[in-house]
């Protein structure tokens, strides 16, 4: 008690410091009440003052005040620098959770039903007239709901990760018919109708619901058993049967014993649904393995560096990074198989010295989780790169995984960078990124936040799940890699090219070498928004003429009027434009 009147005390005679220390203050007091009312949390590991742990046995109203401040810092803070994460240990809870920018939303029971949140959770628009365009960076992932009134409301854009979610009722992913750019749904459960009504593209993999509405340009389903009924272009479906190859996004778990994990799911191939049921009756556990905690390194971003990092991965322990900025003088290097590294609450790595942020040897296992990579103002050849240029080792028997990474040139601040990811391992998989060249913002412009690539594939047997990648000043991918395969793919080209000798090096938004044999990708859209006059992309998709690469589903769209792409693949589908009347070019299949 003495405890609690101290920090009321504390916080009503300093409000005017920054919503986030009273927070952690009054996060210490939650922590502390919840260890005494419930040993399921003694023993609970430190995740530093942005993780907020809730247990069931604590009052709503208390576990309410703690969502509400944060929402009041994230709610339009679309560059700031909080980062925060909510754990809900295994139980009912009677709240309502918004989730705003740099909000992560985590279930830690063995199933999305082991904790089951009745109220509302919700993503809402964060610009005008219900516009969700800007909605960015926030995730939810392990949990079940029952909408108050029926249907979840989750109106978003890009970068925003919605795994292994349990929805009793319907789901919308727009605010009233507002306008909204995502995104991104897998190893879900929709027991209603998911309503994507003016979406402009979406990505489902390995999910179920009992029905779809809704399209609009580019909608992509992978590994769903019931996918709407309807085939591209009318409406834009694009179905895929099955998931070739997959493993789920790692995440924290705590068992009846207070036991903390990370669960490593299974390797899985040819899939469809979700993992955490064996049937339709039977509620069970993702199939994978569980590994303790202890076997993890925990970072800080107030006392954590890119050495002390190194130094843990080095004795063998894999990562966790907590919720913050993390600022790195050298390069984070991965060099032991199988080795995890996880953020939480949108960790961002900052590269100061002009450095990579990540570097991984040719090594089977690795996974790379929930981390967001943002340009530093000294320019960087690579933000990421998987294996040394010239890597030729297999990983086909244990691919590299990479799970909801996301890429920022400016936006936040000044910053550029050669090439935001660069793969140069076979067998990787990319599993939901976002690869951004700011179009507003601080530090954004031509000549201020450069940025050449998006992606570069140099490795074989790569594949992607969910590319969004827009705004670099050559090309958005550029895949020198054989039996390459994307499973949707979003580009919107750069707004700002100023004149067209500036723009000569990017024919293409997505680009296959013209020494490839072999690659395949479904379900592509890419969009102009050009801010001058007499810029022009020349095709929207650029490929050799061979037999073993062929594409499915491709649409391009102009914003404006100004400018123009003039085809869609190669000299096949002719230029979009918007007057004196709308023409969005789509070719089915290419070659035909």
């Amino acid at each position: 008690m003495l405890k609690k009147l101290l920090i009321i005390f504390f916080c009503s005679r300093f409000q005017s410091i920054a919503g986030a220390s009273c927070l952690a203050a009054s996060l210490l007091l939650t922590t502390a009440c919840a260890q005494t009312s419930s040993p399921k949390t003694e023993a609970h590991p430190d995740l530093g003052p942005n993780v907020l742990l809730f247990d069931p046995s604590m009052p709503a109203a208390e576990i309410q005040a703690q969502i509400d401040k944060v929402y009041a810092i994230q709610q339009h803070s679309e560059f700031g620098t909080a980062r925060y994460a909510f754990l809900f240990l295994p139980g009912e809870y009677h709240i309502d959770i918004p989730v705003g920018f740099y909000t992560q939303v985590l279930g830690l029971g063995a199933t999305p039903d082991a904790v089951h949140i009745t109220g509302n959770v919700h993503s809402d628009a964060s610009l005008p007239r219900n516009n969700a365009t800007c909605t960015f960076w926030r995730g939810v992932e392990g949990f079940s709901v029952t909408p108050a009134d029926g249907t979840m409301q989750w109106a978003v854009s890009q970068a925003v990760p919605f795994r292994r979610m349990h929805i009793r009722g319907n789901i919308v992913l727009h605010q009233k018919g507002g306008w909204a750019s995502g995104g991104w749904m897998s190893d879900s459960l929709i027991d209603g109708n998911v309503g994507a009504g003016p979406q402009q593209q979406w990505i489902s993999r390995n999910s179920e619901w009992g029905s779809w509405t809704g399209a609009n340009w580019n909608m992509v389903f992978v590994g769903i058993p019931n996918p709407p009924q309807g085939e591209w272009p009318q409406p834009p479906y694009t179905k895929v049967d099955k998931t070739p190859i997959v493993r789920e996004k790692p995440f924290l778990e705590v068992d009846a014993k207070g036991n903390w994990s990370v669960r490593l799911s299974a390797l899985q191939t040819d899939s469809q649904g979700i993992t955490w049921h064996t049937e339709r009756t039977h509620v069970g556990s993702t199939p994978g393995r569980s590994i303790s905690m202890s076997q993890f390194y925990i970072a800080h971003a107030d006392k954590d560096t890119a050495a002390t990092m190194n130094a843990q991965l080095a004795k063998g322990k894999n990562l966790l990074l907590t919720p913050g900025i993390y600022d790195l003088t050298e390069s984070i290097q991965i060099t032991r198989p199988d080795t995890i590294v996880v953020g939480l609450g949108f960790a961002t790595l900052r590269p100061t010295n002009g450095t990579a942020a990540i570097t991984t040897a040719d090594i089977d296992g690795i996974d790379i989780a929930g981390l967001l990579f943002d340009a530093g103002e000294k320019i960087s050849p690579v933000l990421v790169e998987v294996g040394p240029q010239g890597s030729h080792a297999s990983h086909a028997k244990n691919p590299i995984f990479l799970h909801d990474v996301f890429f920022r040139d400016g936006g936040a601040g000044a910053g550029s960078v050669k090439i935001n990811l660069r793969v140069n391992s076979n067998d990787t998989i990319i599993d939901h990124t976002w690869i951004w060249r700011a179009d507003h913002g601080r530090g954004v412009g031509w000549t201020s936040n450069l940025s050449d690539n998006g992606l570069v594939v140099n490795g074989n047997n790569v594949t992607a799940y969910g590319l969004f990648v827009e705004h670099h000043q050559q090309f958005q991918v550029l895949w020198n890699g054989n039996h390459g395969r994307t499973y949707f793919y979003q580009s919107e080209i750069p707004y700002d090219p100023p004149d067209q000798p500036s723009y000569t090096s990017a024919p293409a938004s997505y680009k296959v070498a013209d020494n490839v044999t072999s690659h395949e990708a479904w379900g592509l859209g890419i969009y102009s928004v050009f801010r001058h006059p007499n810029v022009t992309l020349t095709r929207a998709i650029e490929v050799p003429a061979a037999p073993g690469v062929r594409f499915h589903h491709m649409i391009t769209v102009a914003l404006d009027n100004l400018g123009e792409i003039s085809n869609v693949i190669d000299d096949k589908g002719g230029p979009t434009h918007v007057a004196p009347g709308r023409v969005t070019p789509k070719v089915a299949e290419f070659p035909q």
